[in-house]
């Protein structure tokens, strides 16, 4: 009889923590923060801080839950059990549709990078990455481990160098064209609240999808050697993370330049390296930029066609779907979601104005249902198996009571996006996603009754 294929346990230590660091810096980031500093100005820096602080006690309940059961191969399978099945079926096909939108945007963002340099239509070098992409991912996990080994290697050279360079520049009290670079931009142009408590509440939107993917570490689980060691290595490391990418970064940034002058259509990244005055900024961010694109992408690919690939395995998806190749690849799954996102390309090709927030809206909003989730299966956990929280090596801290904070803090951000004119399209359009899956759920489970 032909043994059973299963995921290959080919990740390393440095491939899982640099897996992280991938999550933890996105395009939310690079291009996205232009647009929350002109919403909250200065205090953006604490939205970033805050976001942060709710997404590590996520991943610590997330951490505590796959270290309890070593089958356990992603979040759908502890949410089957805690909360019931549908609960598996909703997040898993909703986890997939949270990274087929944010792939979506940053295949359309590489080909409006790519023009740059070369004057081509935009679906050319879009379509060109996603087929590197998926060939590459098809050869074997170890191999796309190495490409977001270089991929984060890349962000955390560009993030590192501005820290220092601005550090230098304000310990210099260097002079730019919009003044001196001093501490005090931080609060003599408008106050820390220039916008008030609306303008910092607004920029949430795209603070915390600046941070979706942040769970990858989680889906890889069932590819990581040695988990027990790796994951929680990875999971503790996210506060110093933040700090350093997230408060670092836009710290230096709002001390070189006021919020007040920066552009909030183009990267405050470029902005800042073209006031320091090298020549070439605008196009060594717009490379960084590029493989931030490619790299988030890339991630898209992976957990998607992973979580097809449980989806399936748990008869939540068609058979054919958990079929692995040669190298213990889920190729269908692979092949599916490239599929998709190539004509998620074409359509956000047809609305370009309008496809990006919309996008980036429904990601975020779903992420939230993923993370929610998470949160829900570990109140759970702890209050039917004691046992096994007890004993875990990797215990979650201040739970229950964190988990219905940070519940309450999600309910508070739709509230805000609901009011939100940019984002209440978006948050309005949604449930029709979710009202789909109950009811193909629905008829799923009658079927399976006859």
């Amino acid at each position: 009889m032909e043994q059973k294929k299963e995921l290959k346990r080919d990740l390393k230590n440095r491939h899982v923590q640099l897996i992280a660091i991938g999550g933890t810096i996105g395009t939310g980031l690079f291009l996205g923060a232009g647009k929350a500093i002109e919403l909250a100005g200065p205090s953006i820096i604490l939205a970033y801080l805050i976001v942060g602080i709710v997404l590590f006690f996520v991943m610590r309940a997330l951490g505590e839950l796959l270290l309890s059961n070593a089958g356990y191969q992603s979040f759908t399978e502890f949410s089957v059990e805690y909360i019931g099945p549908w609960a598996g079926y909703v997040t898993g096909w909703t986890y997939w549709f949270c990274w087929i939108m944010t792939a979506m945007a940053d295949i359309i963002a590489v080909g409006v990078y790519v023009r740059y340099w070369f004057d081509i239509p935009q679906w050319i070098p879009a379509l060109a990455i996603l087929v590197i992409l998926l060939f590459l991912n098809l050869l074997t996990v170890k191999l796309f481990g190495e490409l977001e080994f270089w991929f984060a290697s890349i962000k955390v050279i560009t993030i590192v160098a501005l820290i220092i360079i601005g550090l230098i520049m304000l310990f210099m009290g260097f002079q730019t064209d919009s003044g001196t670079v001093s501490v005090k931009n931080l609060w003599e142009h408008g106050g820390i609240f220039p916008h008030g408590i609306n303008g910092f509440l607004l920029s949430f939107q795209m603070v915390v999808f600046a941070f979706v993917g942040v769970e990858l570490v989680g889906v890889s689980a069932a590819e990581t050697a040695d988990p027990h060691k790796n994951i929680p290595s990875a999971i503790n490391k996210i506060p110093v993370r933040i700090l350093l990418f997230y408060v670092g970064a836009l710290f230096v940034i709002l001390t070189i330049n006021p919020w007040d002058k920066l552009n909030a259509s183009s990267s405050p990244f470029v902005q800042v390296f073209s006031l320091v005055g090298i020549p070439v900024a605008a196009g060594i961010i717009n490379f960084v930029v590029l493989t931030s694109a490619a790299s988030a992408c890339n991630s898209g690919l992976f957990s998607t066609s992973r979580m097809l690939y449980n989806l399936s395995n748990n008869k939540q998806g068609p058979a054919s779907l958990a079929k692995l190749n040669k190298n213990h690849v889920p190729s269908n799954g692979l092949l599916t979601s490239a599929i998709v996102l190539s004509i998620g390309a074409l359509l956000s090709k047809l609305i370009p104005e309008t496809a990006f927030g919309i996008v980036t809206t429904i990601s975020a909003i779903c992420f939230i249902w993923v993370w929610s989730i998470i949160l829900i299966s570990h109140i759970r956990y702890k209050k039917t198996r004691p046992e096994l929280h007890k004993n875990s090596i990797f215990k979650a801290p201040l739970t229950p009571f964190i988990n219905y904070v940070v519940l309450v803090f999600f309910a508070g951000f739709l509230i805000i996006m609901l009011v939100s004119e940019a984002t209440r399209t978006a948050l309005l359009l949604t449930p029709i996603w979710f009202i789909m899956l109950f009811i193909i759920y629905g008829v799923r489970k009658k079927k399976a009754g006859q």
